[in-house]
């Protein structure tokens, strides 16, 4: 996303990553820029750069992301009120009440005065507050933490594991959550080594040895889908290449046991079209010029990712005895992908492609983790229950309307049905998945669909707790038996 140091702090680096600014937009980035450098003046990185490299830094991650200049110039001035000697006043009067909350935003979730666990308790707590008050505050946070990590060289150490493994474990999971692919994946590569040194060697070497499609072949491929799109007249923006990035491949290293065969996608194409339509004619036209890989194709684009992610996934035999991902996606789809929620937020987005009721109901969750995070009282319990509700893979299954629920890997029916409302899940007397009867313990897989069938009478059991995956339905489950305990301590034991 950004070179590891920032040598050129000049503001034409930012402006031109965003070609439609006006010129009040530049002289807005032009003054922050000129205010932050003048406030940090003599303050030094560990690295012996000025200070003023790392806000710079953040400024342009952000405008990589092409978040709104109200955003990015306080992405430039986010270390200002924290550490220097600037007043909130000051910085009103010069850029306004709304670019000086956010800035407000940023030092609040940096002041912490506690330690070990608590600490990271604490800041994440601060996070949530932040994320459901103004998702922009956590925005320029990743940012910040992605320049911070991508210099972790420079750090002490002993500081440095704790600070990648954080990045991992909260930063690029909120990352992930937020649907921000490509800051989510940077966060994790830049932490893997620091974090699992051994792991990363062993994986640099598989990534090596795993001779993925030769980029000869992948042209040969490119020039044939280009030929035979255009005989059908499916129109295609363009057609590029990915890389998988190393952590995201230990992971599914890890799935399979380290069996590097069962590995398809180290090489992907991504074909970029106009409609939706065009999504499903060009997959009939590459599945009738390439034989697919049998289990391989993935509909994201009927049923998205819990975090908005919609494409089109298929493998193909290349015909030379190489297999290749394919992804097929509108233009619309990949900002969604790359940048998730800061797509629906950048200067020329805001209005146009979300509406504020969308915009709310994309980040709900934040509202649930909040009124979570209340009722988790050790610290212990909050970062593995945590782990556990929010950050953990997630399944998406269906109500029979059709309505998708985003639930963590391994939940149950009853947290399905919890998840529904409190009500339905104290009085669930039957669950079907797929329109057939099943145990209130059964394991949710992708795409299921769910009914559950109530009665009035039925109220939980304590064996229930153990079936549930979720803290929200165990915490829902043990507050009915605790304030109708004794009725229902009577039908146990009859």
């Amino acid at each position: 996303m950004s070179p590891n140091t920032f040598s050129d702090t000049n503001p034409e680096r930012i402006f031109a990553l965003l070609p439609k600014l006006t010129q009040k937009n530049k002289d807005l980035i032009t003054h922050a820029c000129e205010f932050a450098k003048m406030a940090h003046e003599g303050q030094l990185r560990n690295s012996g750069e000025p200070y003023y490299n790392h806000v710079f830094a953040t400024g342009v991650n952000l405008a990589i992301l092409k978040m709104d200049t109200d955003t990015i110039a306080a992405g430039i001035m986010h270390d200002v009120l924290e550490d220097t000697k600037v007043t909130e006043e000051e910085m009103t009067k010069e850029f306004g009440e709304h670019i000086t909350k956010l800035v407000q935003g940023v030092t609040k979730l940096g002041k912490l005065r506690y330690s070990g666990m608590e600490r990271h308790v604490e800041s994440l707590r601060k996070f949530f507050i932040a994320m459901a008050d103004d998702i922009r505050v956590v925005i320029i946070k990743l940012c910040d933490r992605l320049h911070n990590i991508q210099t972790l060289q420079y750090v002490k150490p002993e500081k440095q594991k704790r600070i990648a493994l954080e990045t991992i474990e909260l930063h690029a999971r909120l990352a992930d959550r937020l649907g921000m692919g490509r800051l989510k994946a940077e966060l994790e590569d830049a932490a893997f080594p620091f974090v699992y040194p051994e792991e990363y060697k062993k994986t640099v070497e598989l990534f090596n040895s795993l001779n993925p499609i030769s980029e000869e072949s992948t042209e040969i491929v490119v020039k044939k889908l280009e030929d035979e799109l255009n005989i059908f007249d499916v129109h295609i923006e363009r057609i590029d290449s990915r890389i998988k990035h190393l952590y995201s491949l230990w992971q599914k290293l890890k799935r399979y046991k380290m069996d590097s065969t069962k590995i398809y996608d180290v090489v992907a194409l991504r074909i970029i079209v106009p409609q939706i339509a065009d999504c499903y004619q060009a997959l009939g036209v590459i599945h009738g010029l390439y034989r697919p890989v049998p289990g391989r194709f993935k509909d994201y684009i009927a049923v998205p990712k819990p975090n908005g992610y919609q494409s089109l996934h298929t493998t193909i035999f290349s015909g030379d005895g190489d297999t290749l991902e394919i992804q097929i996606r509108t233009k619309e789809m990949h900002q969604e992908a790359e940048y998730g929620i800061a797509s629906h937020l950048g200067y020329k987005e805001v209005g146009k492609n979300v509406s504020e009721q969308e915009l709310k109901k994309k980040i709900s969750w934040t509202k649930d983790l909040l009124e979570w995070q209340k009722d988790v009282e050790h610290h212990k319990d909050f970062l593995s229950n945590l782990k556990t509700d929010f950050f953990q893979n997630r399944v998406f299954v269906f109500t029979p309307k059709g309505d998708v629920v985003d639930l963590p890997e391994g939940s149950s029916a009853i947290d399905f049905a919890y998840s529904i409302h409190s009500k339905i899940g104290d009085h669930i007397s039957g669950a079907k998945i797929n329109g057939k009867l099943v145990p209130l313990e059964t394991t949710l897989k992708n795409r299921d669909v769910i009914e559950i069938e109530v009665k009035e009478s039925a109220s939980p059991k304590r064996k229930w707790i153990d079936m549930a995956r979720t803290t929200i339905a165990k915490r829902k489950i043990r507050q009915y038996i605790k304030e109708n305990g004794g009725l229902i301590d009577k039908f146990l034991t009859r």
